[in-house]
């Protein structure tokens, strides 16, 4: 959540309670489009979620969004209660889709302190000629929402004095238990508090003082939010009205038989405290005992302690620097100059023991940063759906391995990404339906999107059925635009597909929505290569496509192996290092253009001289003195020459200052950080050395 709300947690609870039940209603959506229509749970489920949005937008007067939400309500009201035969189901999802968009596009406002502007009233319009039209086709003359299509005045604070002008027939006992870790009970509890006042205006709850009084929040989350509720609701009306509360855990609806428990409220001005009485309910047909009441409820209270909670982002970011910091400060009391030579057993003996301590607490704060890639998977159906839809094409999305976790900051890197090779795949690779089946192939195209560990990186895999890559093509392409030297005879396969990452190149030719416009995979490779990923592609013609996206689990705290150039030091990456060795005056020869090279195993590679390339003064200059590190990446190797390695150490990653980022932009950098003794080291970038010297 932003900075600037952390004090409005009304507003924090509205924003994070809105997106998760938009992200609920667009599955509930693309999962009845799968099926022939809306299923009585469906209409449901997506009448409670526009319920719900609907009062907690009027709430914070939020007008567009809570009219908007209403019309909605309306039309799955009517399914819902009349239960038409006859509805065109693909209209209605493509009309709550745009209403999901509208939505989405005020709540990011919203986020950045911007005016609710928006005009939905032509959606709001669309969806009560929609209604109308339904109720015309299904022969309903007349159609009543009992439960309020009348504007009322909004009202904004709960008033506990009330002037009763109406004797209801029934009287209710509603204890409601939310969640485990849904956080700001309270002011759920004033959601229903506030919907409670369409049906009846007589109410008492418990506790009072739920908006002041914080403290309330631990009474809700032991003993739960109790209402005393006059109305003339049947108890299986009342019950269902209940139980479209957000975030509820549990009901308790008990019918009373007399007003003893009113009476209570009305004589007392201080906060009251409800016994519990023998009461008996419609359904229950043995009294309980004061002790086994309390009893029950102390077990619940027990059994229910809260195990999860939400944090904010913000929270765990400092966190993650203060660990960052302790490991530091860590090294630089353990590797102090100062206690060279000096035998120190229980220091040694403490300093190990902090070292282990230290290592499972920046484990710890790792895990707790780890975020399922379920949520960022699970958005690709809708550009799945939408694009099937404006392409006339027929795609199936399969998703494996969504629980896989990497850590938050790099799953707002790779969202986009991900998007892009979606969008791409369902553009360039799948064929049409006409086209598949004259190809032999089923009608329906594949999309899988898959995740998967492998050791400290995670791989993303976007792999189709469709038409495959074009070799021949793609290097007639890139030659015409000039970013071939090479016959084509020369390169390799993955030279070659790895051309469709350039900047500005592009196989359509004709610019439309989506593509042909030579801004794409050169930028998904630099957001994945920002979060220091790869991408690899692969592909055969008529069979499909496979891009796979290799991405470290964290980007704070790396194992390094520490390099020393000159009085300079760096730090390179262990899981890029395939070896280190001291390099003999036979292994090293020159290419015609002076390029220095090295034959290891009876294979060439080429060599990077740190010191000169950062043009460091060092008195290490020949091979045989210093020492070649071997890296890797993307099937690419480079032997970089350093003076000495070090020793290998977990470090910190911190950004560059922005005088090297934005003035100097020196290359083969991806950061740098703080050694023991205070020295700093610059983190090599491998990538970018790697395609410097390719």
């Amino acid at each position: 959540m932003l900075d600037q709300y952390i004090n409005e947690p009304m507003l924090e609870m509205f924003i994070f309670e809105t997106e998760q039940l938009i992200v609920q209603l667009e599955q509930i959506i693309l999962s009845s489009e799968k099926g022939s229509c809306f299923t009585p749970t469906a209409i449901n489920d997506i009448f409670r979620i526009m319920h719900t949005i609907k009062g907690s937008s009027a709430m914070m007067m939020f007008n567009n969004i809570s009219t908007l939400s209403h019309s909605m309500e309306d039309v799955f009201y009517y399914l819902r209660e009349d239960k038409p035969e006859h509805v065109d189901c693909t209209g209605l999802s493509d009309l709550v889709l745009e209403s999901i968009d509208f939505i989405k596009v005020e709540i990011e406002k919203i986020k950045y302190g911007k005016q609710t502007d928006g005009d939905s009233s032509m959606l709001t319009d669309l969806l009560k000629d929609f209604l109308s039209a339904l109720m015309k086709e299904n022969n309903s003359n007349t159609f009543e929402y009992k439960v309020g299509l009348e504007e009322k005045k909004q009202q904004y604070y709960i008033m506990q004095e009330k002037v009763i002008t109406t004797v209801y027939k029934n009287k209710y006992k509603a204890v409601i238990y939310f969640e485990e870790g849904c956080e700001m009970e309270n002011i759920h509890a004033y959601t229903i508090i506030r919907n409670l006042k369409e049906i009846t205006e007589e109410y008492y709850f418990l506790p009072e003082d739920i908006i002041d009084n914080d403290e309330s929040i631990e009474v809700i989350r032991k003993e739960g939010f109790q209402i005393f509720i006059n109305s003339d609701y049947s108890y299986q009306k009342m019950h269902d009205f209940l139980m479209q509360t957000i975030f509820l855990k549990e009901l308790e609806l008990t019918q009373l038989e007399n007003d003893d428990e009113f009476k209570r409220f009305k004589k007392k001005t201080d906060q009251p405290v409800i016994q519990d009485n023998k009461i008996k309910g419609p359904d229950l047909n043995n009294h309980q005992t004061e002790e086994e009441h309390d009893a029950e409820k102390y077990n619940y209270s027990s059994a229910s302690t809260q195990s999860i909670i939400s944090v904010s982002v913000s929270k765990l970011d400092k966190l993650m620097d203060l660990v960052g910091e302790m490991v530091i400060a860590e090294a630089m009391v353990i590797q102090n100059p100062d206690l060279q030579g000096l035998e120190l057993d229980n220091f040694q003996k403490a300093a190990r023991q902090l070292n282990k301590i230290t290592s499972e607490m920046q484990d710890m704060v790792m895990s707790i940063r780890m975020v399922p890639l379920s949520a960022t998977f699970q958005k690709m159906h809708r550009i799945v759906r939408d694009m099937c839809k404006k392409l006339g094409k027929e795609v199936e999305l399969n998703i494996i391995g969504e629980e896989t976790e990497v850590d938050k900051n790099i799953i707002e890197h790779i969202s986009d990404p991900l998007m892009h090779l979606v969008r791409n795949s369902i553009d360039h690779g799948i064929e049409s339906s006409e086209e598949r089946v004259a190809k032999g192939k089923s009608a329906v195209g594949t999309i899988t999107l898959e995740a998967k560990n492998a050791g400290s990186e995670v791989l993303v895999i976007v792999k189709d059925n469709g038409r495959g890559l074009d070799k021949s093509k793609i290097y007639q392409k890139a030659k015409e635009k000039g970013l071939v030297y090479k016959n084509e005879d020369e390169m390799s396969d993955k030279e070659i597909f790895n051309l469709i990452l350039l900047p500005g190149f592009s196989t359509n030719d004709i610019v439309s929505e989506f593509s042909g416009r030579g801004v794409g995979m050169d930028v998904v490779l630099k957001n994945i290569e920002t979060v220091g990923g790869s991408l690899l592609v692969d592909s055969i013609l008529d069979i499909g496509t496979t891009i796979t996206l290799k991405i470290s689990l964290t980007l704070a705290i790396i194992d390094g192996m520490n390099i020393k150039v000159g009085n300079s030091f760096y730090t390179i990456p262990t899981i890029a290092i395939k070896e280190s060795f001291r390099p003999k005056p036979r292994e090293i020869i020159t290419d015609p253009d002076g390029n220095e090279m090295i034959m290891v195993r009876g294979k060439c590679y080429p060599i990077l001289r740190l010191h000169e390339h950062y043009k460091i003064k060092t008195k290490v200059t020949n091979f045989i003195d210093g020492i070649i590190i071997m890296v890797e990446q993307e099937d690419k190797t480079l032997c970089i020459f350093a003076d000495e390695l070090l020793g290998q150490q977990q470090v910190v990653v911190k950004a560059l200052p922005v005088y090297i980022q934005r003035f100097r932009k020196v290359k083969g950098l991806a950061g740098c950080t703080l050694l023991g003794d205070g020295s700093i080291s610059l983190i090599l970038d491998v990538a970018e050395l790697v395609n410097l010297r390719a």
